[in-house]
Parts: structure tokens; sequence; C-alpha cells
């Protein structure tokens, strides 16, 4: 077998042994699962992620998640809580630590110092028969069958398997505390996901000029207004309504098709009922009505009225696309 097949080989049996293992999980859940959910619903503090290794790492992700989508997380290295770090937790934190084995000397050390303090304890374990398991208050089987790792020693699996339940539970509180677009978007002030559930419309064509002429234009004053205001349109209004659009390919087809223009005026040439998009529309909807009607500018109304224009080059610089 080449070394080519031979990775695309072991690849594959990663992904599939993964896979299965995490299938399987959801024949682990138990009414613990969902007790430990309302537990941390319920609780008037933050959740505390602990953990070692590889579950550390693991667990720092799960903070991120927790507090992206409306539930306070502090991560707590295991191996620190006993050098000043037990501190983080506070009187109504509720604790949620990640161990494999669910007894390394550090667990052993940390989980009786956190039940000392009554704080309620969950665990994710693929040990249910550990030291870890035997002293939460709730259990949650991470238990998997092997690692990935050929040697069946590194991380791979398991980590795999707490990375999942960790999501299921930031999920189900997620759904319980009745999280929105609008409350992702609050958290997500940045990048393009955010973007995409706060920006709107007019965000972007109010920094935009806004080419317009009237109907009565004459086709000079057309090429200089789209040439002046840079977006490759511009609109005709009547009143401040608008009754058209020209782009910069109606002036080509234009000239390929008569030889006299001084006359034409810009209600002549341009595209009646053009598409247009509300100020207050979100700026994703002034995407997809570009992809569906294949163009690259949209004309924008307030109120009835001509607001500006917003370009696909806009969205791009947004990181909408």
């Amino acid at each position: 077998m080449s070394t080519e097949n031979s990775i695309i080989k072991t690849a594959k049996q990663t992904i599939e042994l993964e896979s299965q293992a995490i299938l399987n999980l959801s024949s682990l859940v138990t009414a613990d699962f969902a007790e430990a959910v309302k537990v941390i619903y319920n609780s008037k503090g933050r959740v505390i992620i602990t953990g070692i290794g590889k579950s550390a790492i693991i667990g720092n992700k799960i903070v991120a998640t927790l507090n992206s989508t409306g539930t306070p997380a502090v991560f707590m290295h295991a191996a620190d809580a006993i050098h000043g770090d037990l501190g983080l937790i506070l009187k109504d934190d509720v604790v949620v630590c990640l161990s494999k084995s669910g007894n390394t000397p550090e667990i052993k050390v940390v989980v009786p110092l956190i039940k000392r303090a009554n704080n309620k304890m969950i665990a994710i374990t693929g040990n249910t028969n550990s030291f870890l398991a035997q002293h939460a208050d709730y259990v949650l089987n991470a238990y998997v069958e092997k690692e990935a790792c050929p040697n069946n020693l590194a991380p791979t699996t398991s980590t795999t398997a707490q990375l999942v339940i960790g999501d299921a539970l930031a999920v189900c509180l997620l759904e319980l505390r009745g999280f929105s677009s609008n409350d992702f978007a609050k958290y997500h002030p940045g990048g393009a996901l955010g973007k995409k559930l706060y920006l709107r419309v007019e965000d972007i064509s109010s920094v935009n000029q806004k080419p317009v002429v009237n109907g009565t234009a004459s086709i000079k004053e057309v090429i200089v207004e789209i040439t002046e205001k840079m977006l490759g349109v511009t609109a005709v209004v009547d009143n401040n309504e608008i009754i058209g659009i020209i782009t910069d390919g109606d002036l080509r087809r234009m000239l390929t098709k008569v030889d006299d223009f001084s006359k034409l005026t810009a209600k002549d040439i341009m595209g009646a009922n053009p598409k247009r998009i509300q100020a207050n529309a979100m700026a994703i909807e002034a995407l997809e009505v570009m992809e569906a009607n294949d163009i690259s500018q949209l004309l924008v109304e307030a109120d009835g009225k001509y607001a500006g224009v917003v370009h696909l080059h806009d969205l791009i610089k947004e990181g909408i696309i």
C-alpha cells in the first residue's frame, strides 16, 4: 500500500471510530444529565469548569461556548486550584469537573475541597466507578471504548466525547433560556457571525455616496453622476421616489445601440421598477437579493423615499460574505 493510501486509510479509520463513539454517547444520557442542566439553569452563580491535561483544554472550549450562549462560565485548572485558584469558586457557583479516568491525583485532591464548600459538582468522566464519579452530585457518562490512537493512549476519542457533552449542555441551556439570534449578536458583535445578525442596510448605505438624477437628466449628467459617486450606478427619482436605475452597464449597452444620444434622457435608458431594499432590513438580506437576481447593487428605500445604495463590495468589506 502506498504512503498516500495508508494515510487516507488511517484518517478514515480515526473519523469512523470517533463518530461511532460519539453516536454511542446518546445511549449514555440519563436523568443525571437533565438534572445537571436544571441545576446550572437555576443557579444564581457561574459555571466553573475544571480539569487537567487534555481535559483542561476541552474545558476551556466548553467555557467559551457557555459564555457565548448566555451561561457565565470560568475555567479553573485543577492543578492550580490547590495553589490559590479555589478562590475562584463562589457560593452559588456550579462546578463541572472533566476527567477521563476520574482518578488522577489532582482530581483526588481538588474534589474533596470543592465538596467541602457545598458547591454542586457535575462530573464528565468516562469512568462511572471512579473517585470523581462517586463524589459528584451528577455524573455525565463520557465513556468511549477506545482511543483513536493506535496504542489506545493519546486522548483523542475521549476528549472528543467530553467536547460533545459540553456542547450538549450548552445547547440545552441555550434552549431553556430562550437564547435568540439577537442575544447571540449581543455576545458576538465582532466578526462575520455578529455582523450577519445585527448589521442593517442603512448602516452601510448611510456612509456611501448617494448617486441620484431625475428623469429629465441628460446622458452626460448621468455619466458624471455615476463617475463621481463611484458606485457604478445611479437612482432615477421623481419627487425623491425611485422610478428607475441606471448602471454603467446600461450606459455601455446604450452606446452599442445608438450613435447620437445627445437628446436622450435618464428616463429613456433607465431600468424601470429596479430591485430595492428597505433601509432597516438586515445586510444579509441585501446579499440574498443580490445573489438571487445576479446583481451587484441595490437601491435603498426608507419610508417610500430613495435613501441610497448598497453595493456587493460593501458586504464583502464588512465580512458578510
